[in-house]
């Protein structure tokens, strides 16, 4: 998050907190009267409060990754998989690869035979 970013949304947050309080007096001090509609000033701070905190935001968002599935596992791998956000998911013990492991049991099988034959 970049520093101008910071400050436009911490303006934001600012004008948002002054918007809610404004309306939270209006409503106390007014709280008798028949018609107890905000005025526009407030109404007004606020819509512009949200949108100035929704550009501040925007502002600090990260590079957006290619929709592609092919080009983003394609900088995974330029990268050397250090990026991968599966590579834990990969590597428990719940993802064993069967087939492999199939092979290794029959490979000590075939070792085990061979010491009773002998």
């Amino acid at each position: 998050m970049s520093f101008l970013s910071r400050v436009v949304t911490f303006f934001g947050l600012i004008l948002l907190v002054h918007a809610g309080y404004s309306a939270h007096e209006h409503t106390v001090l007014h709280s008798n009267l028949a018609s107890t509609a905000l005025p526009q000033d407030i109404v007004l701070e606020t819509l512009v409060s949200v949108l100035i905190v929704s550009i501040g935001l925007v502002l600090s968002a990260q590079k957006l990754k290619p929709i592609s599935w092919r080009e983003w596992a394609g900088e995974i791998e330029r990268d050397g998989g250090a990026r991968n956000p599966y590579l834990s998911l990969e590597e428990r013990y719940g993802f064993w690869d069967i087939r492999a492991k199939r092979k290794e049991f029959a490979d000590w099988v075939r070792g085990q035979d061979v010491l009773v034959k002998e």
